[in-house]
């Protein structure tokens, strides 16, 4: 993936932030590479949020609730032999 170039402006401590956490901690190999790791944790924490109401939203669907209960009807024997006792 092509890289581009930006300018932010952030808080003193921010950058330092950063900066101790590539150099001192070794969390990435440079700086970009901490804020990559940050803006990708971020992103992936939303997700996981809106999956979990996602989810809390479908386990009061009826409909939902129904379908999930047919499928575990029709695959019952079948995991009966594939789990463990």
């Amino acid at each position: 993936m092509p890289r581009v170039k930006r300018t932010y402006n952030l808080p003193e401590e921010t950058v330092r932030a950063v900066r101790e956490l590539s150099e001192q901690y070794g969390l990435a190999p440079t700086q970009d590479a901490v804020v990559e790791l940050a803006v990708d944790e971020l992103r992936r924490q939303l997700r996981y949020a809106e999956e979990e109401e996602l989810w809390a939203r479908a386990a009061s669907d009826p409909e939902f609730i129904a379908e999930a209960e047919d499928l575990a009807r029709a695959f019952a024997a079948a995991d009966a032999e594939t789990w463990p006792e």
